[in-house]
């Protein structure tokens, strides 16, 4: 089957294999990529049977609910506010493991909230792997609805006492630049094993786990199964596990559940022990004076062998992967290895799995950041094995799908930011815009035929920031470190590299020029980074938009980004340690004078 039937019935489907590149440009999937993902779905194009009983096609037009928008607080329906963001597992103290922890997330929103912050964002908090420290992307979690124990705070551990710790060990941890994962998640767990064998009883985790009931129970006896097939050389994904031991549900797993229950019980506690110490952060921003709170992620796809596919397998697709199309910084697009929903079963389950997501990724934050917000009513999926320039749309059911999102804002009075950059349907940020779904504009990316957008043109349903964890940090932009990095990596060429380079003096200038335009200073040679990072904290904190948000990177001078995209082992993603303490924070002298200047373009009464 090609052409016309096989376009046909994969619109039959969902799929728009026809769509219009980051160039403005017609691109057509080829019809092998089509077929493999109708098969993906169950569909045999050779025998695709009857459509009739296919949901219709308009539950996938791009629409909003008009009875029900996200939440939006007064004091933002005419007033702006700012943040900062964070790397939780960035930041530095002389009193935790070697990695951030909730505890140091609490104290930097009670350092910021006097400064005039309103919110403090982090990267996702989503659980990873256990039996896998190395696969360290908080943008590829095992699941969603639950949180990464490597952020407990050990010293907040009801019972903890001093000699729990190897001092000397600690010591190391947090001595290097970089984290090194495999050393310290190993190593942090066991003290919380220990602490773990000797706890108090407590109600509150008995309500835990009734609260989230078999969802909980499943992810723990993951997590703890996972270990133990790492630990016999099978790995920590489910997808190389020994077949009895793929189902939650066969008898051989129900064994080790009845023979390993005390290290179930062990994952089941440190999920209560994270949450608890999450809300504690999240309650002492507010006492801080924030009046958002806490700026959490929500990532756009789970690992197709995490705890969440291997309890739910009909939820997600097999055979495919999210990932982007080609455009100007992927000439042959991404494949990001995440494992889709199924937009079918999610519409048979009325929504449900993702209705029970939303509400506990709302559940401490004030403001939640929807990684791709596209994925709202369409996901780029690429056949397993293929490249991205094969994939094809899939479509989600929007309206659903954000009233889904909108009844758990309400009922968190939660603020939802769509991350809407990238190749963005016509109409779909008006759409945004109606819901109460603020963009998300960066500057690196704002410009039009004269140059960088004024801030008075940013629009006024949007969080503005500089650059996010996946651009240069300003410094580095400033000098152009990215692109040299990027030549050593080889992903330019020295002539590519010359012209991207010549490309960024252009770019620097028109930058100059709009700071002199807003009457802010020229960024001398000798610079130390101050008047670089003032000038341009004032200039984004000039803009109408509700929010603005300074990266801790921008605020420290730091020239290295946090993740270069196509980039696995060859660059330290999601790994570098900021180069200040949260004790020396108040006194560094970026940070100090680029907060006043924020504080100063966006009082708390505005």
């Amino acid at each position: 089957m090609t052409g016309g039937p096989l376009d046909r019935l994969a619109a039959a489907h969902g799929l728009q294999r026809r769509y219009i590149d980051f160039h403005g440009q017609p691109v057509v999937a080829p019809d092998a990529a089509v077929i493999e993902l109708l098969r993906a779905l169950g569909v045999d194009p050779a025998d695709p049977g009857e459509l009739s009983h296919l949901p219709h096609l308009d539950a996938l037009a791009m629409r909003v609910p008009s009875d029900i928008a996200c939440y939006l607080p007064d004091f933002l329906r005419d007033g702006r506010c700012w943040g900062v963001s964070c790397q939780l597992y960035a930041l530095r103290s002389a009193r935790n493991c070697g990695i951030g922890d909730f505890e140091d997330l609490a104290r930097l929103a009670e350092l910021l909230g006097p400064l005039g912050a309103d919110f403090l964002g982090v990267n996702p908090l989503h659980d990873l792997f256990a039996a896998d420290p190395g696969r360290q992307s908080p943008f590829y979690p095992a699941h969603r609805r639950f949180l990464n124990s490597a952020y407990i705070a050990i010293d907040r551990v009801p019972g903890f006492r001093p000699e729990d710790a190897d001092a000397a060990l600690l010591e190391r941890l947090r001595a290097g630049e970089m984290i090194d994962y495999t050393a310290l998640v190993p190593a942090k767990r066991a003290i919380l094993r220990r602490l773990f064998e000797r706890r108090p009883d407590d109600p509150d985790l008995d309500r835990f786990r009734a609260f989230h009931g078999a969802a909980l129970e499943a992810h723990a006896l993951f997590q703890a199964l996972s270990l133990a097939m790492a630990s016999q050389g099978h790995g920590a994904g489910w997808h190389g596990w020994p077949e009895e031991y793929r189902s939650p549900d066969s008898l051989t797993v129900a064994a080790f559940r009845r023979d390993r229950a005390r290290e179930v019980d062990f994952e089941l506690w440190l999920q209560w022990i994270a949450d608890r110490q999450l809300r504690d952060a999240a309650s002492r921003a507010e006492a801080a004076g924030m009046r958002i709170g806490l700026y959490l992620d929500y990532a756009v796809g789970i690992a197709p062998d995490g705890s969440a596919t291997w309890a739910d397998p009909t939820l997600t697709v097999v055979g495919a992967e999210i990932g982007s199309p080609p455009d100007m910084f992927n000439a042959h697009g991404q494949k990001w290895g995440l494992a889709p929903l199924s937009p079918a079963e999610l519409a048979r389950r009325d929504f449900v799995p993702l209705q029970r997501a939303y509400e506990a990724a709302f559940q401490h934050a004030g403001a939640l950041r929807i990684d791709h917000a596209m994925s709202l009513h369409r996901l780029f999926w690429v056949p397993t094995g293929r490249s991205a320039d094969d994939g094809v749309y899939a479509l989600y059911p929007m309206e659903a799908l954000v009233r889904t999102l909108a009844t758990a804002s309400q009922a968190c009075k939660s603020i939802v930011i769509g991350e809407d950059l990238g190749i963005v349907p016509e109409g779909f940020r008006t759409l945004m815009s109606q819901a109460n779904i603020l963009g998300y504009r960066v500057f690196y990316f704002e410009r039009d035929g004269q140059g960088f957008v004024p801030p008075a043109r940013y629009p006024r349903e949007s969080l503005a920031c500089i650059g996010s964890h996946d651009t240069a940090t300003l410094p580095g932009w400033w000098n152009g470190c990215d692109i040299d990095r990027r030549e050593i990596l080889g992903h330019l060429s020295a002539e590519a590299a010359e012209a991207t380079r010549q490309e960024r003096a252009r770019h620097r200038q028109e930058a100059q020029s709009l700071l002199a335009a807003e009457g802010l200073p020229d960024i001398p040679p000798e610079d130390d980074g101050t008047v670089l990072a003032t000038a341009f904290h004032r200039l984004m904190a000039r803009t109408p938009s509700r929010l603005f948000v300074a990266q801790m990177e921008d605020l420290l001078g730091v020239v290295e980004q946090v993740n270069l995209p196509g980039t696995v082992r060859e660059y330290p993603n999601w790994q570098r340690r900021l180069p200040v303490t949260l004790e020396a924070l108040g006194e560094h002298p970026i940070f100090r004078t680029a907060t006043d200047a924020i504080a100063h373009e966006r009082p708390r009464h505005s």
